[in-house]
């Protein structure tokens, strides 16, 4: 199982970035999906996520500003970030979840560094 993170970077305050995560060797449209970010000292934290349904949920700190997608043709999940603020910055992982009898199973991806300054 693969999750590839990419299209993170260095973006001014007020910008925009898009990310998107690839997964390979999991059934894509039975797994929900999520991003979380971890900035340094902190603990990880969910952004947001997506279920297999397409129903989202959404940190309260990046409402109305991020967007989380699908696209189960490509086994695609992408995050749309838009005015960022410095305190978006951070390393942004993708998330595959799935909900089993016995349990859940997680796959996790290589992260994607996010840095929001001027």
């Amino acid at each position: 199982v693969q999750l590839q993170a990419s299209g993170g970077g260095l973006v001014q305050p007020g910008g925009s970035l898009r990310l998107s995560c690839a997964a390979s060797g999991i059934i894509f449209s039975s797994y929900a999906m999520a991003w979380y970010r971890q900035a340094p000292g902190k603990q990880r934290e969910l952004v947001a996520a997506i279920s297999s349904d397409n129903r989202v949920t959404y940190a309260d700190s990046v409402k109305s500003r991020f967007t989380i997608s699908r696209e189960n043709a490509k086994s695609s999940v992408y995050l749309q970030m838009n005015r960022v603020k410095p305190e978006d910055s951070g390393v942004y992982y993708c998330n595959a979840v799935r909900t089993i009898v016995s349990g859940r199973i997680d796959y996790w991806g290589q992260g994607t560094q996010v840095t929001v300054s001027s």
